[in-house]
């Protein structure tokens, strides 16, 4: 299955199309590296339609408010600083986090409720962070959400990724497992005879090769357990690129790993085994490319063109991935402003939430979600199942568009506006006559007018004075004809 590239459907009500510039970024995989497993593609086409989801960070760690185990990490960098100078006192107290890890208010219906009111259509879970904490119930390790020592696990939510995943799938969402490769629990990763100086195994796996391929067999393992007794997956999202194989040891673009070593986890056989069990299932072994990177995840950020790639941005509402207390969110307007940007450029958006030590989704959180999904109930057909068209954005407006020729004009609203001006101008758009353009929440067609090279639209006077949704108004813009080539 060939995949058009972004901005290649051709529109005919598109005047002067600005020529595509793709954003500079690591190459397609090489033809022998490309998805071919045809299950596997169509659904891919249909997480590509999904747009929106919900990612969740969550641990003992959300106790303490700090980053997401990258405490234990001995790195110079600030997401790793700690609040207390003796390392192995902080390790220790760190790792005790489970014993007293109870969150009674655990509600993931009302998580998933939530989420579907803000429009989201799928769900990545931690199940397991670098700090090797499962959030299910693993038997290959005691350190985990079931065991004995930790209070919740007499809870009948106590297999929490199970609880997640079943309330969300009841509710029709997508389900993705975020599961990290290094596992600095593990004394076949972090072995406990030597010390922790940065990310990577601590011992010369060209040495002890019986005791990386223990590793390797306790990933593959858990991977498994999660693949086979949790329902229906659709997505694998493996973290911690630099667990990969060797020579490659460029992260992702611009980024590189300091000492790195040839870890290979051997993907070929976790992926056997997974799409086994689960036909079709996406993997996502970020930050690596290649065959098993079936969609790429910039963190972070927003590209500042459309990718020739299938791609996902990673980005936390607040500061921090995992719970802090008085965090600072974006606001709903921010929010809404970077699905818009990132859909109009061919991406979905994984908008990060960090549950509370108790179990509770941040009221700050829902309320962002509450005012996405009042936005949603207006525009979600400028949104849903939508491919970017150039020029992409212009000014403020940015622009999707459907199979049939539709093309829908996103006006960003400016700091401080209310309400949508009374005339709008796109200058990369030219109607034909008979062409119509309704202002979605509004019954009545908005007039529009040629303007030299594109076209003014004049809003009518109450979607002015009333407008339908807060923060950005979008207009359906329907060619009098079907574009030539338009669905090919």
């Amino acid at each position: 299955m060939s995949r058009r590239l972004a901005g290649a459907t051709p529109l005919a009500l598109l005047g002067p199309i600005l020529a595509l510039t793709l954003m500079a970024a690591s190459p397609l995989p090489p033809q022998d590296d490309r998805e071919t497993d045809a299950l596997v593609l169509a659904r891919l086409a249909r997480w590509q339609d999904w747009k929106f989801g919900l990612m969740m960070h969550w641990g003992p760690y959300s106790q303490w408010g700090v980053v997401e185990s990258w405490t234990l990490c001995s790195e110079d960098e600030p997401w790793c600083r700690r609040s207390m100078d003796n390392y192995c006192a902080y390790k220790k107290a760190y790792e005790a986090l489970p014993r007293t890890f109870n969150p009674v208010k655990l509600n993931p219906s009302a998580w998933a409720a939530a989420a579907k009111s803000a429009g989201m259509r799928y769900v990545v879970f931690t199940t397991k962070h670098h700090d090797g904490f499962s959030m299910f119930d693993t038997r290959q390790t005691g350190y985990r959400v079931t065991s004995s020592d930790v209070p919740f696990h007499t809870d009948p939510r106590a297999d929490i990724t199970r609880a997640v995943f079943e309330a969300f799938r009841a509710q029709g969402f997508g389900i993705g497992a975020y599961f990290s490769k290094p596992d600095w629990h593990h004394p076949d990763f972090w072995a406990p005879e030597w010390a922790t100086p940065d990310r990577n195994v601590n011992y010369s796996i060209i040495k002890y090769p019986d005791r990386w391929q223990r590793f390797r067999d306790f990933t593959f393992r858990q991977i498994e357990e999660l693949a086979a007794g949790y329902g229906p997956l659709d997505i694998l999202w493996l973290d911690g690129g630099w667990v990969r194989p060797l020579p490659e040891i460029e992260v992702a673009p611009g980024h590189f790993v300091k000492n790195a070593k040839n870890m290979d986890i051997d993907m070929p056989r976790i992926a056997a085994m997974a799409r086994r069990l689960q036909p079709g299932l996406l993997i996502v072994d970020r930050t690596v490319t290649g065959r098993y990177e079936n969609y790429r995840t910039p963190e972070q950020e927003v590209p500042e063109k459309p990718l020739p790639y299938p791609w996902e941005t990673c980005m936390t509402m607040g500061e921090q991935w995992s719970f802090k207390p008085n965090d600072h969110y974006k606001s709903a307007r921010r929010l809404i402003h970077l699905l818009v940007d990132i859909v109009s450029k061919g991406g979905n958006f994984l908008l990060n939430i960090g549950p509370s030590p108790e179990g509770e989704l941040p009221p700050e959180a829902l309320e962002r979600l509450g005012a996405i999904g009042a936005w949603m109930k207006v525009n979600a057909e400028a949104i849903y199942g939508t491919k970017p068209v150039a020029p992409f954005k212009e000014g403020r407006v940015c622009f999707t568009s459907l199979a049939d020729g539709t093309v829908f004009a996103i006006y960003l609203a400016a700091d401080g506006e209310t309400v949508p001006p009374a005339k709008i101008a796109l200058g990369a758009v030219v109607l034909e006559k008979g062409s119509v353009v309704r202002m979605l929440g509004v019954g009545e067609p908005v007039p529009w007018e040629r303007t030299g090279d594109g076209t003014e639209l004049t809003l009518p006077a109450r979607a002015v004075a009333d407008p339908p949704c807060r923060d950005a108004w979008v207009f359906r813009l329907k060619p009098a004809r079907p574009a030539k080539g338009a669905g090919s």
